[in-house]
Formats: structure tokens, C-alpha cells, sequence
């Protein structure tokens, strides 16, 4: 922060102070706090501008905003220089199994996350024994025994194991899907659709925050629009709201951005995109109508909003490399269906087609484009870190039988890095008023199993990245309004009660950092190092970074959404109409 700004937030402080009475003046006992944060720039996350002030903690709620707080605390700390803000909102998590293994989340923690929100697409209920049996048989490195049914269950053992985060989910679309119609190619019949309806309804029930889908992958590609309207129309009825990586990113991802725009209109629900982008060189260009169509929809009355996270390339698996076609019936069927001569031949000529009607990562980033992450096979390890270019070249073939027979040997999908977007429209996503922001990964730390595979750099790094890459440095967007986008805005999206604001009342999640010093590390090359810069992170009033260093506190807490019956009001309604949502 300039010289100028510190003046003028000293002058904003001096202003709020002179009009305060405290309580001892009038004859009331000054206060005692848990914890009180002294001189700190306060940055409250509405986006208003900073002043120099307190904040104080009673139990896990805020007790106190303010340029002085009145009375005294049994822990107190000196924020001097440093910004003090409500605790930051991870959109897009895949916390899902990290969590379960490690639950400090330190790479989120490091960087001022307090809450993981999970659920793209899939979702760790609910389910049957069947997907209990693949999901353990499918495991890659965390291995963990599945003793829950519902999504409920699962957060709750979560809370009940202990977690230093709080959690929360969207219920997966394509879990829902899989439930009812395994992984078969078809369409519901009235009676199977209307049992996923109910389905959603008992996981908004339980706490859930809407339904989330992922369109390109099989199972999820197969669901048609009225599908999705369906399941939205139930969840819209729960309070809930819809949230998409949408059915294209790149050639056809205008029609993309329509069809969730119909999903919101027809179910009455607000959605969200994940992870906002246009891949692929030949459609950077498609931003600017991108932007328009869900600009049209906002002015329109419709709460269209989004997420991303700040690097050039995404992650996710090889079989976003291949068509939706050859991988019905599910993983085994998908890697069988490899080994057929003919069905290979087929598969390639896909790949390397540039204008498929499905979401071809391949073709958009190419094979020196293409990264290998994670493998399952201890044997095929040393190829992390390595281009799909190089290792074709290794093994004297194509990139694309490269590719095949890389899943063939792996026995999974593969996790890969696709380089696919531009510096420029990340710039200018990021400064949107109604972007938020997402890892896409998971809240792990460099030891442990957690050394086996590559994450994307994003796990380290995406939020510090923010700050210190794309505010203090380049200058996209302030500070305050940068605050708002990890804070207020995505509580308001997820219609979450009291979190997202330091404001008195509500929950004690709070970050202390530095934004003269906050840095993210990580590198594709180098992507297990943490983020530096934040000092303290309370969850629920509980201190669980403390000097920059995770105290293991179980401080995290399962975060329902508004249709969980033990909210007054709470429960389910005849329609989302019956709802008020916040404008965002």
C-alpha cells in the first residue's frame, strides 16, 4: 500500500474513531475477548475501503470491527502493517479425498482459505454399493475405506474426524446420474428421473448447496438439458444453486454458456461457471461474446456469475483427450475398448481433429501442450512432470498412441495438465465484479502420499497468485475489491449466513497476511511449495495458522446449505420462487 493510501486509510480511522462512545464511558464493563487483532488494515470484504483499525473474537464468532476496540482479550495480536480479512472461500475444491487422509489442508490454509467448496460434478454421495466398490477399486494414491452413503454422511465424518477447514458440497450431477442409470449412455425414464430428483432433494436436505455438473466427461456428457432443468428445478426449490464446468470450454463454448443460462431460466435457480475460460488459441477471441451473453443474462435479471483460477493451463486426465463415445459403460469398458485395433484407429483420428463437437483438450493444447501429473502405476512415476511430446518421442510413436497406451498401462485416466489459455483473458476475467475464485485442486502439503503425484501449481498457489501476482503487482484489480471476490461475493452466491464479512455477529473466520510480502511458489516444474505471507487464520474463532505455521486445530466446521431443516425456516419448498436471492 503507497504512502497516499496509508494516509488516507489513517484519516478514514481518525474519522470513525471520533464518533464512537466506548462501553466503559457510559458506566458498562469494557469487554473480554478470546482474541483481539490490533492495528491491522481492516479490509471487511463488502469491498469497502480499508481502515486501520481491530477485530476482536469471542468464541467462533466476531465480537467486535472497528477502528479501537474497547476492552481487552486474553490473546491479542499485533497486525501492525498487515491486512486483516474475512477468511477466503475455495469455489472449486477436490478437497474430497486430501481431507480425509491430512486434515490441516495446508496448501489452502497457507494461502487464507477457510472454507472448501466441493462437488464438481461428482460428488462423495450419494451412493450405491456398486459406486462404493469402483470409487475404492478406482483409487490412485490416498486410499481410505468408504463407511458413508450420503453426501450428509460424508461432511459429517469429515467435521467428526476433524478438519481445520470448514467444508461444504454441491451434490455431483453426474453422481445423482450414476446412481439411477450407471454409466450407460441413455435417458432416464420418467420414473428413474423423478427418483435423482429426489435424490437432490434429500442431499439439499442434509445440506448440500445445489448441484453441481461436469459436462465433458462420461458419465455427465450424456444428461441432456431437460435432465439437468429437472434436477436444478428440485434443488432451485432447496435454495440451491446450479454451478457448471459447462459442455464446452472452446469451440462451442458459446452454446456452453447458453444452455446453463436456459438451465438457470427454466429452474429459476442462479448459477454459476466453473472455472471461466475460452481454451484453445483459435477461441481467445470468443471471450468478448462470451462476457456479452452472460452480461444480457445479468441485466436481464438473472444471477449468472463465475470462477476461475489465475494460470494458463488446466488439469484434469487423458480422457478429456478422447471421445465421449468410446468411454460408455465406464473406466474398465472405456481402457477395453482401447486394445481393439479398429476402435483405436477411430479414436485417433478424433484426437486429432480440431472442430470435434466434443470438448477435444487434445487438439486445443497439443501434445507439447499436454503434461503428465499423476499415474497409478508405480512402474509409469517417472514420467511425471514430463510432456506427452517427450514421451511419444521416447517410446518411437504418435502422441495419441502414446496417450492410448499410457491409459492402457495406467489402468485410469491419466492426470495431465492441458496449456490452453491466455495471459490476456485471465487478466480480464479476473477484474469481472462477479468472478470469484477456485483452485480445482485439492488442500494437501508437500510430504507424505502427497509426494507420489504432481498437483497443478494452482493447489500452492491460485489464491496467493491473486494477491500478489495480479493486485499488487500487474494492479488488475484493488485490494479491497480483490478481498470481496474471495470473500462476500462467494458467501452471497453460496447464500451462506454470516460468513464472508468481518462483521460483528458473524463467524470468526478471519486472515491476517501481509500484502506487501504474500507469494505464491509454486511452478509447473516445481508445484509441492507453499504459499508464503500469511501470518494467522482463525476457523470458527479457533487459531489454526499461527505464526505461519498450522496448529492442527480441528477447527473446521460442515458449512449447510439454506435448505438444511435446522435452520428456522429451513426444508425444501414448492418452487425456487418461494425463495429471495441475493443480486450479485
Amino acid at each position: 500500500m503507497g504512502a497516499d493510501r496509508l494516509t488516507k486509510v489513517g484519516i478514514a480511522a481518525a474519522t470513525l474513531s471520533c464518533c464512537l462512545i466506548a462501553p466503559d464511558s457510559l458506566g458498562e464493563p469494557a469487554p473480554q475477548y478470546d482474541v483481539l487483532i490490533t492495528h491491522g488494515i481492516i479490509y471487511d470484504g463488502a469491498g469497502s475501503a480499508p481502515f486501520v483499525g481491530d477485530a476482536a473474537i469471542t468464541g467462533d464468532r466476531i465480537a467486535y470491527v472497528g477502528p479501537h476496540a474497547p476492552g481487552t482479550a486474553k490473546r491479542t495480536i499485533d497486525a501492525r502493517g498487515k491486512a486483516v480479512s474475512p477468511g477466503f472461500i475455495n469455489m472449486l475444491s477436490w478437497a474430497n479425498e486430501s481431507l480425509l487422509v491430512d486434515g490441516r489442508g495446508q496448501s489452502d490454509l497457507r494461502q487464507g482459505v477457510t472454507l472448501e467448496v466441493m462437488g464438481e460434478g461428482d460428488s462423495m454421495g450419494p451412493l450405491t454399493p456398486k459406486m462404493k466398490q469402483l470409487a475404492e477399486q478406482r483409487q490412485i494414491d490416498i486410499k481410505y475405506s468408504i463407511d458413508w452413503t450420503t453426501l450428509g454422511e460424508y461432511l459429517e465424518k469429515l467435521e467428526r474426524q476433524g478438519v481445520s477447514l470448514n467444508v461444504a458440497s454441491f451434490v455431483g450431477a453426474t453422481t445423482v446420474r450414476v446412481h439411477e442409470l450407471d454409466e450407460e449412455n441413455v435417458t432416464p425414464t420418467p420414473a428413474q428421473l423423478a427418483r435423482m430428483q429426489a435424490l437432490v432433494g434429500q442431499a439439499m436436505e442434509e445440506g448440500a448447496v445445489g448441484v453441481g455438473s461436469s459436462l465433458i466427461y462420461s458419465p455427465a456428457t450424456y444428461a441432456k438439458t431437460p435432465e439437468l432443468i429437472a434436477l436444478m428445478q428440485q434443488a432451485a426449490a432447496c435454495g440451491g444453486m446450479y454451478i457448471s464446468h459447462m459442455r464446452n470450454e472452446g469451440n462451442h463454448v458459446l452454446d456452453a454458456v447458453d444452455e446453463l443460462i436456459e438451465i438457470s431460466k427454466q429452474s429459476g435457480a442462479p448459477a454459476e461457471i466453473y472455472h471461466m475460460k475460452v481454451a484453445g488459441k483459435p477461441n481467445w477471441d470468443r471471450l468478448s461474446p462470451m462476457i456479452a451473453k452472460i452480461e444480457a443474462a445479468r441485466a436481464a435479471g438473472q444471477r449468472i456469475t463465475a470462477d476461475m483460477y489465475t494460470y494458463p493451463a488446466g488439469a484434469t486426465g487423458l480422457d478429456a483427450a478422447m471421445p465421449p463415445w468410446v468411454q460408455e459403460g465406464g473406466q474398465e469398458k472405456w481402457i477395453a475398448r482401447l486394445k481393439d485395433p479398429a476402435i483405436r484407429k477411430r479414436v485417433i483420428a478424433e484426437m486429432r481433429d480440431a472442430k470435434t463437437s466434443w470438448d477435444n483438450l487434445y487438439a486445443l493444447a497439443g501434445p507439447e501442450g499436454t503434461l503428465m501429473l499423476q499415474f497409478k502405476n508405480s512402474k509409469l512415476k517417472p514420467l511425471t512432470g514430463k510432456r506427452l511430446s517427450e514421451i511419444a518421442a521416447m517410446r518411437h510413436t504418435s502422441p495419441e498412441d502414446a496417450a492410448i497406451d499410457l491409459v492402457i498401462e495406467d489402468g485410469s485416466r491419466v492426470g495431465v495438465a492441458y496449456f490452453l489459455m491466455s495471459e490476456d483473458n485471465i487478466k480480464r476475467e479476473l477484474a469481472l465484479p462477479y468472478v470469484s475464485f477456485g483452485s480445482d485442486e485439492a488442500a494437501q502439503a508437500p510430504e507424505g502420499v502427497f509426494l507420489k503425484s504432481n498437483p497443478h501449481p494452482r493447489a500452492y498457489g491460485n489464491f496467493a497468485r491473486v494477491l500478489a501476482k495480479y493486485v499488487r503487482d500487474e494492479k488488475v484489480v484493488p485490494l479491497e475489491q480483490a478481498i470481496r471476490k474471495l470473500t462476500a461475493l462467494p458467501a452471497s452466491n453460496l447464500s451462506l449466513r454470516d460468513r464472508g464479512m468481518l462483521k460483528a455477529g458473524n463467524y470468526a473466520d478471519v486472515v491476517v497476511f501481509d500484502p506487501a510480502t504474500i507469494q505464491d511458489h509454486a511452478t509447473f516444474e516445481r508445484p509441492q511449495v507453499l504459499a508464503t505471507g500469511v501470518s494467522e487464520v482463525f476457523v470458527n474463532g479457533v487459531e489454526a495458522l499461527k505464526e505461519g505455521e498450522p496448529t492442527g486445530a480441528h477447527s473446521g466446521r460442515f458449512v449447510r446449505g439454506r435448505a438444511w431443516t435446522g435452520w428456522p425456516g429451513g426444508g425444501c419448498r414448492k418452487s425456487a420462487a418461494d425463495w429471495q436471492w441475493a443480486k450479485n
